[in-house]
């Protein structure tokens, strides 16, 4: 079956874009916004509306399926693609991504994803694009087949159906004591994120972070139903190395005390530093991990900034430089690559973590379910938005859904056997 049309539509993410390094560098917040002058090239404020670009493919059968195009909350940040523009993502989707389109067999996702994201110029697409496209590219191959996402990427993959759930992971934004009360009460398997991305929430030698660690445990104790144990995973948006400075023992040493704090939960602790380069990532982030492994402590070190693409994450594994990776979806960019990231680390036993970023849709994140699902992520990210409600729902309900239709395939399977 072929293309017959090419549809764009603008939309919304479901957060907004910041500026890093205006925040670091002591942007305050006024209420919902920040005051100060924006830093990072492209940016007129420091936090702006998150926006995203819909692709429909108008398949023979008129039959359209979506995709949604956009960037992370810190675009521009740590080696990423500079900030969301739909105008000219739109430009460039018309001009260079659609006539592509009409020239693949769109039941073949892996071949449509190889074709369609053909580098131009030696230059490859803008990993959003890549990201939404692909996502429309799936959807045009399950809907062909007449199998779900997951089923398509586990065909492509060479992968058995999936019987077990991922774990889901919220993020607290910045109303933390509330959001962590919404998490405990439903039952979230990791939490709460906490956004530590300020120097006021890290506080001084890390004070204010330790009591917010201590406060999650005693508070997941305290409302938590009976046997409830939760992974607790703070990103703390490198301020350990900004606060502390960036000598890994020291680094080391400070993450080990935060896990003695809480001796009965496992931690992970995301973004411990910034080194500046993905090079300097890789050597530091591995002398840590070692440092840790040596002392045997409870506390997993998860690698975000510098670690962008699927060769980025090929390094981090290959070095043993992390104890699970962050896969952030749009800065990966096709979901093909997504699921080639989920089973790198699993070959190269670091952990894999599908995460993403609060600016995406739900059309973005129900699509990551699958590719989590059918990959057997070790965790993957409730979203979109900086909520728990929405994101969890979203996630969860879709995670569900897909279990319940491969719960029947396989039955069915089953029987004709």
């Amino acid at each position: 079956m072929q293309i017959k049309d090419v549809l764009l539509a603008p939309g919304n993410g479901a957060f907004f874009y910041d500026d890093q390094a205006a925040i670091r560098s002591g942007a305050t917040q006024d209420g919902f916004r920040y005051v100060g002058e924006p830093v990072t090239p492209g940016f007129t404020s420091i936090r702006i509306p998150a926006s995203s670009l819909s692709i429909g493919i108008v398949l023979s059968d008129e039959t359209v399926v979506w995709g949604d195009m956009m960037n992370v909350q810190y675009s521009g940040a740590g080696g990423r693609d500079p900030l969301f523009d739909a105008n000219r993502i739109s430009v460039f989707t018309s001009r260079v991504v659609a006539p592509r389109l009409f020239d693949i067999d769109v039941s073949r996702f892996r071949a449509s994803c190889a074709k369609v994201f053909e580098p131009v110029e030696n230059l490859r697409l803008p990993l959003a694009v890549e990201y939404g496209v692909s996502q429309a590219l799936l959807r045009a191959a399950a809907h062909l087949q007449r199998k779900t996402m997951a089923e398509i990427i586990c065909a492509e993959f060479d992968l058995p159906l999936p019987t077990c759930r991922v774990p889901i992971y919220c993020q607290s934004g910045d109303a933390r004591e509330i959001n962590v009360d919404k998490m405990i009460l439903k039952g979230v398997d990791v939490l709460p994120h906490g956004l530590i991305n300020s120097r006021h929430k890290f506080g001084v030698e890390g004070q204010t972070f330790m009591e917010f660690v201590k406060w999650v445990a005693t508070r997941t104790r305290q409302i938590g139903r009976p046997g409830y144990h939760p992974v607790l995973h703070f990103d703390v948006y490198g301020w350990i190395g900004q606060e502390i400075g960036l000598e890994p023992q020291r680094i080391a040493d400070f993450i080990c005390k935060v896990a003695d704090a809480v001796p009965d939960f496992t931690i992970n602790i995301e973004s411990p530093a910034d080194f500046g380069s993905t090079q300097a990532q890789i050597e530091n982030y591995a002398k840590i991990v070692s440092i840790l492994e040596n002392r045997s402590s409870s506390a997993r070190i998860v690698v975000d900034e510098r670690c962008n693409t699927l060769e980025d994450i090929r390094l981090f594994a290959d070095a043993k430089a992390t104890h699970l990776v962050q896969i952030k979806t749009p800065d990966v960019g096709s979901i093909a690559d997504i699921a080639r990231a989920v089973l790198l680390c699993k070959e190269n036993e670091v952990g894999a973590y599908v995460g993403g970023s609060c600016t995406e849709t739900e059309l973005s994140a129900q699509a990551s379910v699958h590719v989590s699902v059918a990959t057997q992520a070790d965790m993957m990210l409730a979203k979109p938005g900086m909520g728990v409600d929405e994101a969890f729902s979203i996630v969860g309900n879709e995670q569900n859904r897909l279990l319940a239709m491969m719960n029947r395939r396989r039955a069915q399977d089953e029987h004709i056997g």
